[in-house]
Order: structure tokens, then sequence, then C-alpha cells
């Protein structure tokens, strides 16, 4: 289990904040910008669920999140005591709407990945209009696997 503390007092000592246009090529350069930032951190253990948790809620506020024009979506990326959290803020009101996907649909799918590949994900309120998508992820165990 991770010690995350609060969601509302978990600050970092140096995060990582970008601004990006609701344009699909948006997702593939965030991805780019948390690839660096973990490596920096030495967070990389966490880079293939990380990077997919982030394309996930970027590319739902980008589909989703009706705003005016020229509203951009913010993403904050902050490493933690044993992990990692993934913010994702955007102007709208509307939260995130968790659904059973269609076994025959391309889409759907996208918060189902969320919460399994996190250790919590959730909706919170911001300064200033719309809301944060949040999720953590920690580490794996470092401890030695004496069962195998």
């Amino acid at each position: 289990m991770s010690n995350f503390p609060d969601t509302n007092q978990f600050r970092p000592v140096h995060p990582v904040v970008l601004r990006w246009s609701r344009h699909p090529s948006c997702v593939g350069l965030a991805r780019l910008e948390l690839r660096k930032a973990l490596g920096r951190w030495g967070l990389s253990a966490l880079e293939d669920s990380a990077t997919l948790v982030l394309s996930e809620l970027l590319t739902n506020a980008a589909r989703h999140a009706r705003v005016s024009p020229g509203r951009e979506i913010e993403t904050h990326y902050v490493a933690g005591p044993d992990g990692l959290r993934i913010e994702v803020h955007d102007a709208s009101e509307d939260p995130p709407a968790p659904r059973e996907p269609d076994p025959d649909s391309t889409d759907g799918r996208g918060l189902v990945l969320v919460a399994a590949l996190a250790e919590t994900w959730g909706v919170s309120a911001r300064q200033g209009p719309g809301k944060m998508v949040w999720a953590m992820l920690s580490l794996p165990d470092s401890a030695p696997d004496h069962d195998r």
C-alpha cells in the first residue's frame, strides 16, 4: 500500500505543469514529457502504466470537455514518496462518467483502464472553472520475491 497523503495535500517538490490544446497530437507530446519527468525522478518503472493513464485522461478531456475556444487543458505530473500523481485539469464542470463498454465498441474503456492501473483515481474541484481528474500510481514493491 502506498503512503500517498490526502489528495488535497499531495504537493511535490518539483511538479511538471504543462498546457495543451485539444488537438489529438498533444496526447503523444504529453506522454513524451511524462517519460522525461519519470526518468529524471527515477520513476521509470511506472512508465508503461503512467503513460497509458495519462493518455486516457488527456484524451477524455480533449474529446469530452466542451469548453470555449482558446481554453487549454493543463497536466500536472507530481512525484511523491512512493509514486506518481497525474492530474488533468480542464474548464468543463462535467465529471467523467465511467461506463460499461459495449463489447463491439472501439471506445468506452478509458476509465476502466485507469481504474485497473492506478492505485486510486478521482475528480476534484480546482481553482477557477472546471475540474481536475487525477490518478495515483505506486511504485512496484521492490522487495525480492521469495516465493518463486
